[in-house]
């Protein structure tokens, strides 16, 4: 019996990827994004979304791709990463899916090396792959504290 989950699925940079809709608190255009001093460089920013300030990690650049202006298209899904909300900026989000969580498999090894610790495993979807995020890796512990120290309300 297949184990039906239901998944968000996004793209950055024509890649689709995948998250658990529990842990997606809500999806949003991407709007004003308040630059900040001292945050690493796939930190766009801040945003102040009902009510709290996130901080904005720019997945592409974060995954080490180009990074290109926000248009349309482009979302921003909170995630609860350890006890602090954050926006991933991607390049367009509009899928709700359910997947067999059963039929998910690592990744290959090669995806495996250290630059790739973000994928925590691949299933085919649709005639494409979908790459499932390992979102307890988007941020390194340092990188979560450091992003726990900016401010939390406006």
């Amino acid at each position: 019996m297949p184990k039906l989950e239901p998944y968000i699925l996004f793209t950055v940079a024509d890649t689709t990827y995948g998250v658990l809709s529990d842990h997606i608190q809500q999806m949003e255009m991407i709007e004003q994004i308040t630059r900040v001093p001292n945050v690493p460089a796939f930190v766009d920013g801040i945003v102040y979304l009902r009510g709290k300030v996130l901080p904005v990690v720019n997945l592409r650049v974060r995954f080490g791709l180009e990074r290109i202006p926000y248009d349309l298209q482009a979302r921003l899904i909170v995630v609860q990463m350890g006890d602090r909300l954050v926006g991933m900026a991607v390049d367009s989000a509009r899928e709700f899916v359910r997947l067999d969580s059963e039929q998910i498999q690592p990744p290959p090894p090669a995806l495996q090396a250290e630059g790739n610790r973000f994928v925590a495993g691949v299933i085919p979807h649709q005639g494409r792959l979908v790459l499932i995020l390992n979102l307890e890796e988007i941020l390194s512990p340092d990188e979560k504290a450091r992003l726990t120290q900016t401010p939390t309300t406006p």
